[in-house]
């Protein structure tokens, strides 16, 4: 990893992810999925899935959507809001838990409930680009359960 690569890593692990990237990675899915849906290709819900499975496992460095986005919004990023690198990678989880699912169906003949794993995943997005971040009310639910049960 080169040393410029290995900073803006540690850029984005730390001060967060630059909200453009995050809406634009809502709007990937709410309109690869409904486009899947619509044209009944559970390919694209494949694409989704490996896109997002690669930026949980390698994190900002392995995300496409972070990379396209750091190039779509180089003007905007220096001075955006940013969401928690933490809660991001939390609701890429959910999604790629949801797409992994809907594609364990689809292999197994089952298109209706791998298409329902699919649409709940663009629901969460549409409602999140809408302004209520459902991962973000489940993650800081579980949070405070951690708090309660565990303390700091």
């Amino acid at each position: 990893m080169t040393e410029d690569h290995q900073a803006n890593t540690e850029s984005m692990q730390s001060g967060g992810v630059p909200m453009p990237i995050v809406v634009l990675n809502r709007w990937m899915l709410l309109v690869g999925i409904l486009l899947g849906l619509f044209t009944l290709q559970p390919w694209i819900t494949t694409l989704l899935f490996l896109i997002l499975l690669a930026a949980v496992i390698g994190g900002p460095e392995w995300s496409l959507v972070a990379r396209a986005g750091k190039k779509l919004f180089a003007d905007k990023i220096p001075t955006a809001e940013r969401e928690d690198f933490k809660l991001t990678r939390f609701n890429n989880t959910i999604a790629v838990t949801l797409l992994g699912l809907a594609q364990l169906c689809f292999l197994a003949g089952w298109p209706v409930p791998g298409w329902i794993f699919a649409i709940l995943v663009a629901i969460a997005a549409g409602v999140a680009i809408g302004g209520f971040c459902v991962g973000c009310f489940l993650y800081f639910q579980l949070r405070m359960l951690r708090y309660r049960f565990l303390g700091k």
